[in-house]
């Protein structure tokens, strides 16, 4: 064999051990992809962890009266550790799994116990260490499903994983809903959860996660490493009851009128405090829901309530008095009729043209006194704020629009009276309410709240106040007017029939406006916004508050509409708030002057009503119930012993007494008739068998 030769073969025999060595890894390449894959993944799979954030807990917001009106609740997703410590033997799983199986079967009712049992089963067979159970499992159900078999066994040994998650509810459901909102990813935040959601949401905590077979994310541990801080507590302005009273009124009146939509605001004068605020828009199937915010987002001409402040300008340049004479029915500008709806009252006096909402009045009126110098009627509406958006702790509040001269779309013959009777601009019921309020207010202009304070674990973190707009928007002397012309609304102007109450008075505006059709304009379609704004008692104001109606088909006038809400809101709260009323009248009663009705009853209650007449009341009995007798010395309190078995004396107690006295002595009283007890079947200090009837007689 020569050298060449042996070269040769040195080289097949290295290029035959080249290409054995790529088949042998290829083999194994693909021993380890497809025969050992999968315990290569899960182990790899087991090697991934990171920390994920865990959700904290969301503050609360509460009413003003301490009512909860959006809390988190815990929900739970259920998972099993199938290999746990306590089970990890085959003989104790299969021993218990069954009735374990049995308990989930009959708690949640979705499976039968047998297919809980095989399901259960095969996830054993799988090795599964993050097995799904339920998900949504509420705090209660929880503590139930801790009792039932394996799970009973302890956190570790019975396998049993809880993942908690947050919840959002509104235990008033629809109540304020637009006003509370909501705070979802992707979306812009609506309302106070959305507004103060920095402090709503608390800090999240982190946990650290393992995958695991299939791409399952589970705990590493038990505890969550980082906890979460839970959020803080908003305490809103919202009172739940007012807020109650307020949709229900506007709803009922929208359902009358059959509108597009509607909203009302309640305010207290002189906090700024929101205290109900109710929206409600007309859906395809026909009926009500809030789905829009109108309140703060509805601009629109506000029509024949803004000549509140058109009469403040005239008046506070002494353009007019109250008393100046001016014709009705009808004036002419350029290209436009202005017309009052009802017809000419005649000649009047600027205080009834405003009572009777005269168009032509006002029209006519600011048109003579600006129209050599338009702007110095703006600027008033610029100074007082009209312009500029009020600030609002929540979202979306519309930008408003008053003109100007300086506007491109200014007319210069007709801009201006029209914009004397609430058109040619954009106002939102809030805005105009605020102004309102500020006449209430003796003409401190103040913004809006709806929020309070906010709370962490019960202490306070931040207080809010109403933000001034304006210390005093006119004078004492223009104040003093427009407070006698906006009672006079309602006591001798468009109001009087509908909206007045012998009981209280009340201050406010009637507004009908016709609403221009998006780009079609005012003739394409008559569309009308009612609307009512004032404040109540006109006296001593404490509440002022708006409705607004748009798109009525039965009627369409300001009291006809929007009226009847307007007078059932403030009747209501009225008759709900005792700081309104005038003071008790101290009136002693002494000796045998005549006193004050009474029923025997309740010592301590009894006491205190005698003490706030002024009545002289001797306090000598030790029992918690008295009868109460007329003496020279003043009322004098008659013990009333009652025991088990033994018939206690209720005459002349109401109902509720006597049924609480009849109660305990273990009798069962008939009631006849209403009042307090005139005459009782068994005679008092009689001992009877228990659950004797016992007759009492009312008048």
């Amino acid at each position: 064999m020569n050298i060449r030769t042996d070269i040769l073969l040195r080289v097949y025999l290295a290029f035959g051990l080249i290409v054995l060595l790529a088949f042998a890894v290829l083999f194994k390449l693909f021993h380890v992809q497809f025969v050992q894959g999968e315990k290569w993944r899960a182990m790899a799979d087991s090697l991934s962890t990171k920390f994920v954030n865990v959700e904290a807990v969301r503050g609360n917001i509460y009413s003003s009266d301490g009512s909860l009106l959006a809390t988190s609740v815990p929900e739970y997703e259920l998972r099993m550790d199938m290999l746990a410590g306590g089970i990890e033997k085959d003989e104790v799983f299969y021993e218990k799994i069954d009735s374990l199986a049995q308990k989930l079967s009959a708690y949640f009712g979705d499976k039968s116990p047998r297919e809980y049992s095989r399901i259960l089963r095969g996830a054993r067979r799988d090795s599964a260490r993050y097995f799904l159970i339920k998900r949504r499992v509420s705090h209660q159900e929880l503590g139930d499903i801790k009792k039932f078999p394996v799970f009973n066994m302890g956190r570790y040994k019975g396998g049993l994983i809880t993942i908690q998650k947050n919840k959002r509810i509104r235990p008033f459901k629809s109540l304020a809903a637009r006003t509370i909102g909501y705070k979802n990813e992707n979306v812009q935040p609506v309302g106070l959860e959305g507004a103060y959601g920095p402090y709503i949401d608390g800090e999240t905590g982190k946990r650290l996660m393992q995958r695991i077979a299939g791409g399952v994310w589970m705990p590493v541990n038990r505890d969550i490493e980082i906890a979460p801080k839970d959020g803080a507590d908003i305490i809103s302005t919202i009172d739940i009851n007012m807020q109650d009273l307020a949709q229900n009124a506007l709803k009922k009146q929208l359902i009358k009128s059959e509108a597009d939509h509607g909203c009302v605001v309640l305010m207290e004068v002189a906090t700024g405090e929101i205290k109900a605020v109710a929206n409600y828009s007309r859906t395809d199937e026909g009926e009500y829901r809030e789905t829009f915010n109108y309140a703060i987002a509805g601009n629109q001409d506000p029509g024949s309530t803004f000549k509140v402040a058109s009469y403040m300008a005239l008046l506070e340049d002494k353009k007019v008095d109250t008393n100046t004479l001016v014709e009705t029915g009808t004036y002419k500008i350029p290209a436009h009729l202005i017309k009052d709806s009802h017809g000419s009252i005649g000649v009047v006096t600027v205080k009834k043209a405003f009572e009777e909402s005269s168009n032509a009045a006002i029209a006519k009126l600011v048109n003579l006194a600006y129209k050599e110098n338009q702007s110095q009627f703006t600027d008033h509406l610029y100074e007082w704020g009209l312009n500029e958006k009020l600030e609002l702790q929540i979202p979306g509040e519309a930008t408003p629009v008053i003109k100007n001269p300086g506007y491109k779309s200014w007319n210069k013959n007709m801009t201006l009276p029209q914009m004397a009777y609430g058109y040619e601009m954009q106002l939102t019921p809030l805005k105009m309410l605020s102004f309102y309020n500020a006449i209430a207010n003796n003409g401190k202009y103040i913004a809006p709240i709806f929020v309070k304070e906010i709370r962490r674990l019960g202490n306070t973190v931040e207080q809010f106040k109403a933000r001034v707009i304006n210390e005093k928007i006119c004078s004492d002397v223009t104040l003093s007017k427009m407070h006698a012309m906006l009672e006079g609304v309602i006591t001798e102007g468009t109001g009087r029939t509908i909206i007045y109450n012998p009981l209280y008075k009340i201050a406010g505006k009637t507004g009908t406006a016709q609403v221009a059709d998006a780009n079609k304009g005012y003739r394409a379609k008559r569309q009308y916004q009612a609307s009512f704004c004032g404040y109540f008692p006109a006296d001593k104001p404490k509440y002022s508050l708006i409705v607004v109606i748009n798109d009525p088909k039965n009627g369409y006038y300001g009291a006809q509409v929007a009226g009847p809400p307007f007078r059932e809101i403030a009747d209501k709260v009225y008759a709900h708030d005792i700081e309104m009323y005038d003071p008790v009248s101290k009136e002693q009663f002494v000796q045998n002057a005549k006193i004050p009705p009474a029923k025997s009853g309740f010592t301590r209650s009894t006491n205190h009503v005698f003490k706030a007449f002024g009545v002289r009341a001797s306090v000598s009995s030790s029992t918690e119930f008295v009868n109460t007798v007329d003496t020279e010395n003043g009322i004098e309190f008659k013990e009333v012993k009652y025991m088990e078995g033994f018939v206690p004396n209720v005459m002349g107690m109401g109902l509720k007494d006597a049924l609480y006295l009849l109660g305990n002595a273990g009798l069962r009283p008939i009631v006849k008739g209403s009042g307090k007890v005139i005459k009782q079947s068994i005679e008092a200090g009689l001992r009877v068998a228990k659950g004797y009837p016992v007759l009492i007689e009312l008048n």
